[in-house]
């Protein structure tokens, strides 16, 4: 299948600086001893196998079953336990309840609309324990308006070519199109293969997510740039969410 080569490309070039990161937000925020831990759209569960193998109770769950296949094989070589779930965030109806929901990458910002945000707030807050905390990242109007259009980075080495192109969109606001070309060579003839995928994120104003938040019955403790590290300011590129639920 075309996505389950993308989800192994994709999987390889990440940049795993990013998932040591995402783990000192979670571990400075939630003790492993608070309970089970939910990595929402978990990916190839680089994350989600790190936070496990610092003792966390976690489980990890995913729209695609080539990342979970994917993440599935991480879990294992790394010799940790890390329940797998496919489903859509929209629609958490067949999980349980967790005192941590995590969720990075900006995964909200590839839904379509805010009111599919406002629906997957409500969601989490449904299988959030009363107390619990719900940590994630978004990008912000700067990186999408300012930052993404006419972005490229290519990478190449002696198997495979990658390259991407980022789009502003003029009739929809803080959006922006990812254009993902991989060019993977065939080691019996020496062809390449190409793979693309097309990808669409937007985000919105800060006020709209503390809005979303609050109709979906949660509480906004913190809003933070530089994973948690740095206040918010004009050029911040992501903001992280330190979330509750009181009730």
């Amino acid at each position: 299948m075309i996505y389950q080569t993308f989800a192994e490309l994709y999987d390889e070039l990440f940049d795993p600086a990013m998932y040591d990161q995402w783990l000192d937000f979670v571990a400075q925020r939630v003790d492993p001893k608070d309970g089970d831990l939910l990595d929402l759209a978990c990916g190839s569960g680089r994350l989600g196998v790190l936070l496990a193998q610092k003792g966390y109770q976690v489980s990890g769950l995913d729209l695609s079953e080539e990342m979970l296949t994917l993440a599935a094989k991480h879990a294992a070589e790394a010799e940790v336990t890390m329940p797998l779930m496919a489903g859509d965030m929209l629609d958490l109806s067949m999980i349980g309840t967790y005192q941590t929901v995590t969720c990075f990458a900006d995964s909200f910002c590839y839904l379509p609309d805010l009111g599919a945000v406002t629906q997957a707030f409500h969601q989490v807050q449904q299988h959030l324990a009363v107390g619990g905390k719900f940590l994630f990242d978004v990008i912000t109007p700067h990186q999408t308006d300012d930052v993404y259009p006419g972005y490229m980075y290519n990478y190449v080495d002696d198997e495979r070519a990658f390259i991407w192109t980022s789009y502003g969109i003029e009739d929809e606001p803080h959006a922006a199109e990812h254009d993902l070309t991989f060019f993977t060579q065939n080691e019996e003839t020496g062809d390449y293969r190409k793979v693309t995928e097309l990808h669409h994120e937007r985000t919105y104003d800060l006020v709209d997510y503390r809005q979303a938040l609050t109709q979906a019955g949660l509480t906004v403790q913190r809003v933070s740039a530089d994973f948690g590290n740095a206040e918010v300011a004009p050029d911040t590129t992501r903001w992280f969410f330190e979330v509750t639920r009181e009730a």
